[in-house]
């Protein structure tokens, strides 16, 4: 063409390479950390279970064996277990008793809960613009078979 204007090949590249390079990867990410989220939502729940279990027992010893990374378990023994170290966030821990940490899980998991829901949010966007820009690129890509003079008529 010579009219300046960007062919329609060279926009139908623009468009797949948006799709590729920003919406595909932005969709990846956060579809990533919502993951991620859901991960530790489900490590406090079951960090809740433990506790629950802890409370039913009604004894303050405790034998259990712990992960020490591969698969490798050793047995351990807490003469008082009435209070634990919770992780809080940024390698911080901190002793609970079992309600205190109990309430603590609770608070967590909802605003893990909330949090999950926006980047929800935001992947559905995300997943509409794909389908917005494939609409597109199939309309650029239906404007190749028109004639010449039609084409110049929609640009």
């Amino acid at each position: 063409m010579t009219s300046g204007k960007p062919s329609i090949d060279a926009k139908v590249l623009q468009y797949e390479t948006f799709l590729d390079d920003v919406l595909k990867r932005d969709l990846q990410t956060v579809l990533e950390q919502r993951d991620g989220v859901y991960e530790k939502i489900a490590q406090y729940l079951q960090l809740k279970n433990t506790i629950k279990s802890i409370q039913e027992a009604g004894s303050k010893e405790l034998k259990t064996d712990v992960d020490l990374g591969c698969n490798f378990y050793i047995q351990a023994h807490v003469p008082d277990a009435s209070k634990i170290y919770v992780a809080v966030g940024y390698g911080f821990f901190v002793e609970l008793t079992h309600s205190e940490a109990l309430t603590f899980i609770e608070k967590k998991t909802s605003q893990l809960t909330e949090y999950s829901e926006v980047l929800s949010k935001d992947a559905a966007k995300i997943k509409a613009n794909i389908r917005m820009v494939l609409e597109g690129l199939r309309e650029l890509q239906g404007l190749k078979d028109l004639p010449e003079t039609q084409r110049r008529e929609v640009f």
